[in-house]
Order: structure tokens, then C-alpha cells, then sequence
């Protein structure tokens, strides 16, 4: 997380060359995530807050290139589903992105008060999925090898830090021409299927048990604390692999200009802007 901060705090710099055409953002919303374990019409349920902070760079009236820092916190639990309550697996994980994108602005706020907006780009994250066991014993579920990465067939360990690719759409606001606020729903495409440690299918209990101790067997089949059930057979169903995991941020949003005293606003390839108003009024007859 420090390395992303410092990071946001690099690019940030870079606004002091050109003030004028500079924003800060600031984010505060929800987190929530699409994968194995979040069952369905859970997503209230799941949700977590989550903030950011980021600037962007406004290349005229309608354009923007944006870098964000934002955090928050994904879970999911079989036993608030309908589908797997057998399977009873769990998880939460922190999520620390960083990311830089294009944004366009369907109106221009200059001259409307209100418009939608799109954004896509790259994204880097850290997560680490983790959870308790049946004797409330916080665990970190990627030093278990679950799934038995490390020697099964192909199955490596998982990397922590991955790339996304952010899509997002929102509605902003103009208060002034130098503050807006507004809403924004964000998805994140992944390129993991272990946001929540489960991919796959199983491994055999024997194997897992010589590789990686009793404790990994106990911790990637939880059936058996609710119904007794036996750890399944090698090969079966554990989770989807044909589709990756997938994220989102939603929320509000605030966005303040740094300060412009004493420059021109900058238009399309950098023209002056002449300034429009916003409402037109009917010209004097006296």
C-alpha cells in the first residue's frame, strides 16, 4: 500500500508545472466483488466501504487523463448464499489499486451543468485473501495452497499483485467551474480466478495433506463443521476456472481544481476557452 501512495504522490507532483489544468479527486463508496464465493443478490450484503484519492489532467473541455489510488475490502461467505452453503467457504481481502485512465466527459461542464462521463485505462493491485478457521484462527489462505499449487499438475501459487483493466461510468455535477461532484459505479476486469482462493477443482486430501500438512485439508474443504460430509473426491467441482474473478468501486465522487488564479482555462489542442454561461438569458430591451 505504501508503494502505491508513494506512487500517487509522484504523479501528483507533476501538476505544478501547469496548475490550471489539474484536478484532485477524492472517492468515498463501497467495495464489492464477482467470483465463486459471492453467491447471488448478495452484493449489498457484501459490500464494504472503500476511498480514494487521485488527480487528473484535463486536456480540454471533455478529456482527462486520471491516475487513482483506491482501497477497500472484497468478501464472500457460501454461507449467506443459496448455491454452496455445503461447500461452506469463506473469505475477505483488502484491495490496494493504482491505476491510470482516459476519461471522457459527454457534456462540456463548462457550459452544462450536469453530464456523464466514462473512464477506462490500466490498473495494478495487491490483495491478499484471508479467513478464519472453525477455532477463530485468522489464516492466510494462499499459504495453504488450497488447490494444491505448488504440485498439482500445472497449479502454481498465485501471485499477489496482478493487473486490471477499469471500466467505469458516472455522473458529475458542476458546483463551480472549478468543483464537481458526482457518482460513479467502477467495474475492474482481473486476470486472477483467486480473488477468493477459489478456482478449481480439488486435490486429493492425501496429497494435500503430505504436501502442505492436515491444516491446508481442513482449511480447503469446510463441509464437514456443518453436515459431517467427507472431503470430496480428487477432481471435483471446488470452483468455475472458465471465468475470472472481477471487482468494483462505487460511490461518490468530489473533484476540486488546484488553483487557477491568474491563467486562462486551456480548450480543445490548447486554445483559450472564451467563456460561455451556462443559462441563457434574454438580452436587454432597455
Amino acid at each position: 500500500m505504501k508503494k502505491y501512495i508513494t506512487l500517487w504522490i509522484f504523479v501528483a507532483l507533476g501538476y505544478q508545472a501547469y496548475p490550471q489544468k489539474f484536478f484532485t479527486t477524492f472517492f468515498g463508496g463501497i467495495s464489492n466483488y464477482n467470483g465463486d464465493l459471492n453467491g447471488s443478490n448478495l452484493f449489498l450484503r457484501n459490500s464494504r466501504p472503500a476511498w480514494g484519492l487521485g488527480i487528473m489532467n484535463e486536456i480540454n473541455d471533455r478529456m482527462f487523463i486520471r491516475a487513482d489510488f483506491t482501497y477497500g475490502k472484497i468478501r464472500g461467505d457460501d454461507k449467506l448464499g443459496d448455491k454452496n452453503k455445503s461447500r461452506n467457504l469463506s473469505f475477505e481481502s483488502n484491495i490496494a489499486e493504482f491505476s491510470l485512465a482516459f476519461e471522457y466527459s459527454l457534456f462540456n461542464l463548462y457550459d452544462f451543468k450536469v453530464s456523464p462521463y466514462f473512464y477506462t485505462g490500466a490498473a495494478v493491485f495487491q490483495f491478499k485473501p484471508t479467513t478464519h478457521d472453525k477455532n477463530g484462527n485468522y489464516i492466510i489462505l494462499p499459504d495453504y495452497n488450497t488447490e494444491g499449487q505448488g504440485f498439482y499438475k500445472d497449479r502454481k501459487p498465485y501471485k499477489l499483485r496482478q493487473f486490471a483493466i477499469p471500466l467505469g461510468a458516472g455522473l458529475l455535477w458542476a458546483i463551480t467551474d472549478n468543483k464537481r461532484i458526482g457518482v460513479v459505479f467502477g467495474y475492474r476486469k482481473a486476470f486472477t480466478d483467486y480473488l477468493d482462493d477459489v478456482s478449481t477443482t480439488y486435490v486429493s486430501a492425501t496429497s494435500l495433506s503430505q504436501h502442505y500438512g492436515n491444516g491446508a485439508v481442513a482449511i480447503a474443504w469446510r463441509g464437514d463443521e456443518i453436515n459431517g460430509a467427507a472431503y470430496p473426491a480428487e477432481g471435483a467441482v471446488r470452483g468455475n476456472p472458465k471465468s475470472k474473478d472481477s471487482y468494483f468501486f462505487s460511490g461518490l465522487t468530489l473533484r476540486v481544481r488546484l488553483q487557477t488564479k491568474g491563467k486562462r482555462r486551456m480548450g480543445d489542442f490548447g486554445y483559450p476557452i472564451k467563456r460561455k454561461a451556462r443559462y441563457d438569458c434574454p438580452a436587454a430591451v432597455w
